[in-house]
């Protein structure tokens, strides 16, 4: 088990008075890659990055998570989802990952083109109705993994979904995060996938967590 919980130097501990704030509400919305399908349940990046922030400020201030993500969602699955529950409007951070599935289950891009940007909208709402508080995570690749080599034309049409998102984003001042080129250093270093073969490993998501933290962090002292 490898767990990267700590900071790099480049992430040094907040002090106390870089925030009063004594806790935060995190929210993860998503698929498989964000439940963690085959981790641990400490393993899976949202739980990652909810203790790399314990570890990120001086003050210890608490993080209550909250995941919204079942393997095989959609963006169609997830919307259907988030419109029957009832979710308060006060996370500090919401992080959102999702699309693979509708590349997989060969739904129609027009229908990524007009949920990808109407979940980005839901996030927004979450977190206090504060762009600023939201962060995009891109999809990774399947098809550097035992399951998935070999499948042909999936890594273009992931980059469609990934640009699409990745210029939604940057058109209205969005974070968004590429982790995609981790995930196709499956073949070649297998630690990277779990053990089934297709999903990220617990050491891909701490990978993951090298990104996301520095600008999670920044979000939140803010």
């Amino acid at each position: 088990m490898v767990l990267n919980f700590g900071c790099s130097k480049e992430n040094a501990l907040f002090k106390d008075e870089d925030t009063t704030q004594k806790n935060f509400k995190l929210l993860s919305l998503g698929d498989s890659y964000t439940i963690g399908e085959s981790v641990c349940e400490i393993c899976k990046f949202p739980e990652q990055l909810k203790n790399s922030l314990k570890l990120s400020f001086e003050a210890n201030p608490t993080f209550d998570l909250k995941v919204i993500a079942t393997t095989g969602w959609t963006t169609t699955n997830l919307i259907n989802t988030l419109n029957a529950t009832t979710l308060s409007n006060d996370y500090d951070l919401t992080t959102l990952l999702i699309g693979v599935n509708n590349q997989y289950q060969n739904s129609p891009f027009s229908v990524y083109e007009i949920e990808f940007p109407e979940l980005v909208n839901k996030a927004i709402g979450y977190a206090k109705g504060d762009k600023s508080n939201v962060i995009v995570i891109s999809i990774p690749d399947y098809t550097f993994t035992p399951f998935g080599q070999n499948t042909s034309n999936v890594s273009s049409e992931i980059d469609k979904y990934n640009d699409y998102a990745k210029n939604y984003c940057n058109t209205n001042n969005i974070s968004f995060i590429n982790i995609t080129d981790i995930t196709r250093n499956g073949i070649t270093d297998p630690k990277l996938v779990a053990a089934d073969g297709l999903h990220p490993s617990e050491y891909a998501y701490s990978k993951f967590i090298e990104r996301i933290l520095p600008i999670a962090i920044e979000k939140l002292k803010n």
